[in-house]
């Protein structure tokens, strides 16, 4: 082990130098943080690899004692860099003063926060948004989150979560953009350039955090923090993409680190990840942040004795700033003057750290996000509200609609809607609302109540018990069925039964894993019982991850994907089922039919034996279908849609130009996500079966009909092998074009 970190010291010098070799003249920026550099102490350069949860009251005493006490001191020294969970511009105004007024530098602190789907005014989880394929309104939903972040004190979000993962059992799937690699990568470089903005100096802009680097999507199992074993040709092709694009086409400023191991190795400490990779072959320029404790975890991963070996491995591994381990403040400045660390791996993550404050314009005006001002006005503003519903809208995705059962009639009478979360305020906001009030979201009853008084509701049966708030594990109710009698006896007398089933919003989200992924607790069977003395339901899913519903599928006649949409969740849903907004949400991940066909995923590899052509053997299941219940990229409106005429150019041996006409063939103006997937037939190492390239979300009128064109380049066209190395190779390729992943028309072409 002493060799490997002697020679691990070597490389890293040698690394360090060539990364920070003179090249011409140095521009202003760098000038202003090479000269602040040299005025820092050992002390002060590790302090800015040190960053504090929230610990204490800022408009109360100041601590005496104990930890808090030793933090309190840490700032005034100048041995922070940055602070995380602190907000409010009052707040960060008398937190930031401590570490300006008081430190020998006035250095000013960063202020980091979970800003995830919008802050106070929330937006749908990053799932549904993800939903609308809508990129402009992905991108504007983050620019308003970062507006009222930063009119909070904030200027640092740990978004977006750009893993891409196909297991619906893992909780976090709710916070990312699905199972698709191009579609991930589309909706990632939205969200940063929403944060960031146009101006990282502009007071209404803050950082964004590319997360989690990488595979912590691929956990064994969907079990959160659990082990990852995958493949360099997955991790270059699947895995890595959106993370590029972030630093590529949106400058991201920051990375976190994932808690899992990527080849044996946790990711914090993991120098191929963070020095061969991301500093090295894509440049990137900003810092790298562990995840909550992920330093510490090392310990228990069984790769660092203590957390004096966390601090060594994580600072050479290139983890430039410490979350919650207390690992370098402890640790670093004696790792450095032993000579286990070189001081040239401190400076240069205090270097980055220092870049990105300049680049905030906190060292111009460390109080420029501290005005209660503006504070006050922007929270809640009334764009944000409007924004915030146009998402929501965007995010459902109509699943099923027999005999055009939706939309209702404004003039229906005897609605019925049963469930708990018809009612509920709060789960509506779903997870990871951290500046969310509780139980302020417009529920289901009170957006459909705005259209017709004709509803009477009856809750039918609890979903929890207990408390609902985070931490808090949630008790299902598995046990009283006492509400079942009002809710069948209201069903008998109506003409409709609108029922509202799913998960709660603290049912996925970070640690919140199911094994299964059906309706919790007895949702199922009250749905059943329901359904035996009415069959006209339409049922409304709220949910934060894609759920087994085949019983519901093949019973019913009506059914509406709503996941968690936000503060103006109800009044999008109303607006849907009312026919005041056509639906043109598609899935971002597959729907199976049984969470024992999970991990499932539309771009999958064909066996040698893919059948069915009559074979016994091959890859199927003996007692449920193989294929999906509902496929990647499926959704369903009010309007229809017809493809034809798909025609393909090859332009020359790197560029292919892809033409459809789609066509409105209903009497309802409508929005299609025009879907365009590849294969190639042929490679050196084997290829999906399809893999989605591009997507045009255009707005056909009843009856009009348009030509969508695609270009297909070499970025497009081509695929990573297992070392890394991206390749083109000629041969034969299939083109699909059409609304679904499994509804395409098909087209060939070679390329020579």
């Amino acid at each position: 082990m002493k060799t490997i970190q002697l020679l691990s010291l070597v490389l890293i010098a040698g690394w360090m130098f060539a990364c920070n070799a003179p090249k011409g003249e140095l521009d202003e920026l760098d000038k202003k943080v090479e000269e602040l550099l040299g005025q820092m102490t050992l002390e002060e350069k590790v302090g800015q690899m040190n960053q504090y949860n929230g610990f204490y009251d800022v408009t109360g005493p100041a601590p005496s004692a104990g930890d808090a006490k030793n933090k309190y001191d840490h700032i005034k020294k100048g041995w922070v860099g940055s602070m995380l969970n602190v907000r409010g511009a009052k707040n960060v105004r008398e937190m930031q003063s401590l570490a300006v007024d008081s430190s020998r530098l006035g250095i000013p602190m960063i202020f980091g926060f979970d800003v995830i789907h919008g802050h106070k005014t929330l937006s749908p989880i990053p799932l549904a948004e993800s939903a609308s394929w809508d990129l402009e309104a992905i991108e504007k939903s983050a620019r308003i989150a970062a507006i009222e972040a930063s009119a909070e004190g904030l200027n640092w979000t740990f978004a977006p979560m750009v893993d891409i993962s196909r297991d619906a059992r893992w909780g976090r799937v709710m916070e990312g953009a699905g199972e698709d690699t191009y579609l991930g990568t589309r909706i990632g470089v939205a969200r940063v350039k929403g944060f960031q903005g146009d101006d990282l100096s502009a007071n209404n802009t803050i950082a964004a955090c590319a997360k989690h680097f990488a595979a912590y999507g691929f956990a064994e199992g969907g079990r959160d923090y659990n082990t990852v074993d995958v493949g360099t040709a997955t991790l270059y092709n699947v895995v890595f993409p959106p993370f590029k694009a972030a630093i590529e086409e949106a400058d991201v400023k920051t990375f976190m680190n994932s808690f899992n191991i990527v080849n044996g190795i946790p990711a914090t400490g993991n120098s191929f990840l963070m020095r061969d990779i991301l500093k090295g072959e894509w440049g990137f320029e900003g810092y790298v942040i562990s995840d909550w404790s992920s330093g510490e975890e090392m310990i228990d991963h069984g790769f660092a004795r203590d957390t004096a070996h966390v601090a060594q491995l994580a600072a050479i591994a290139g983890s430039d700033m410490d979350m919650e381990s207390y690992a370098y403040v402890k640790y670093l400045a004696k790792h450095v003057r032993e000579g286990r660390v070189a001081e040239s791996v401190v400076d240069e993550a205090a270097r980055r750290i220092l870049k990105v404050k300049f680049e905030l314009g906190l060292f111009d005006d460390p109080y420029k996000y501290c005005d209660e001002a503006r504070e006050k006005e922007l929270i809640y503003h009334q764009d944000h509200m409007d924004a915030a519903l146009d998402m929501a809208k965007k995010s459902i995705v109509l699943l099923k609609n027999e005999n055009n059962t939706l939309p209702l009639s404004k003039e229906q009478k005897k609605i019925a809607v049963i469930g708990t979360l018809a009612k509920d305020k709060d789960s509506p906001l779903g997870n990871w609302r951290m500046a969310g009030e509780d139980n302020t979201a417009v529920s289901v009853l009170e957006g459909l109540e705005k259209y017709t008084s004709n509803i009477k509701y009856a809750e039918g049966v609890k979903l929890v018990t207990g408390p609902t708030a985070f931490p808090i594990e949630l008790e299902v109710n598995e046990t009283d069925r006492s509400g079942f009698k009002e809710a069948i006896r209201l069903a008998k007398k109506s003409e409709v039964v609108i029922m509202v089933l799913g998960e709660h919003g603290l049912h996925s989200g970070e640690a919140r894993s199911r094994a299964n992924i059906d309706l919790p607790g007895l949702q199922q069977e009250l749905l059943e019982e329901v359904y035996k003395v009415n069959q006209n339901i339409i049922l409304v899913l709220t949910n934060g991850r894609p759920l087994a519903i085949t019983w519901a599928d093949e019973h019913l006649r009506a059914i509406v994907e709503a996941w968690q949409l936000g503060t103006q969740a109800g009044n999008a849903i109303a607006e849907v089922l009312f026919g005041d907004y056509n639906p043109s949400g598609k899935l971002p991940m597959t729907f199976p039919r049984h969470v024992g066909q999970v991990p499932m995923y539309y771009n999958y590899f064909n066996t040698g034996r893919p059948g069915p052509d009559g074979e016994l053997f091959y890859p199927h299941y003996m007692d449920e279908s193989h294929l999906p219940l509902y496929a990647f990229g499926y959704g369903l409106s009010y309007s229809s849609f017809e493809y034809s005429d798909l025609k393909v150019q090859v332009v020359d041996k790197e560029n292919v130009s892809v033409e459809v006409m789609v066509k409105n063939t209903s009497s309802v103006d409508g929005e299609e996500v025009v879907q365009l997937y590849i294969r190639d037939r042929v490679a050196s190492i084997v290829r999906p079966v399809k893999e989605l390239k591009g997507f045009d979300k255009i707005n056909l009128k009843a009856g009009e009909a348009q030509s969508v064109s695609f270009k297909l380049s070499k970025k497009e066209l081509g695929f990573y092998n297992g070392n890394g190395e991206f390749l083109l190779e000629p041969g034969d390729f299939d083109v699909m074009i059409g609304g679904s992943s499994d509804k395409v028309l098909t087209a060939s072409f070679v390329l020579n």
